[in-house]
């Protein structure tokens, strides 16, 4: 028998509420468990202490038997320290489309572009910088050239 902890909804129409149960995997979804250890309330703020109820030495003992949680259950337990949780596991699903690449391109053409127009002034900002130095140099040269 392969046991899950997992979520049962309850609630009404258009305002859900769970349960987090333990259950035979092949149990219908809001059907038979075997055991309850927490409430989920999707409807509370995510910073509301209240959203996610767990019994933290049930969900230990039934994970030391070989229970299994769910996504989402396992996001729960990941942050309490009971699970380790790993965000997703599909790549493919987390590439852009075309459209964003196309974007993606564009921008970082533009700012390559950027980069190298910052470069040039930069390097013309320098070169006038020595020619203005070198200006005075000279003039002096001349001055005292022709004064001889």
């Amino acid at each position: 028998m392969s046991l899950k902890l997992r979520l049962a909804r309850h609630g009404a129409k258009k305002r859900p509420y769970y349960r987090i149960v333990v259950a035979d995997s092949r149990a219908p979804r809001d059907g038979r468990y075997i055991d309850r250890i927490g409430s989920y309330n999707p409807l509370l703020a995510k910073t509301d202490e209240n959203r996610v109820i767990i019994d933290a030495d049930k969900a230990k003992d039934w994970i030391a038997k070989g229970a299994r949680p769910t996504e989402r259950v396992a996001r729960f337990l990941g942050g309490m320290g009971l699970w380790e949780w790993k965000a997703g596991n599909n790549p493919e699903k987390g590439k852009p489309g075309a459209k964003a690449m196309q974007l993606i391109k564009d921008r970082e053409e533009k700012e390559a572009a950027r980069k190298e127009a910052e470069a040039d002034a930069k390097a013309a900002a320098e070169e006038a910088a020595k020619e203005a130095e070198q200006a005075p140099a000279e003039e002096e040269t001349a001055k005292k050239a022709e004064e001889e």
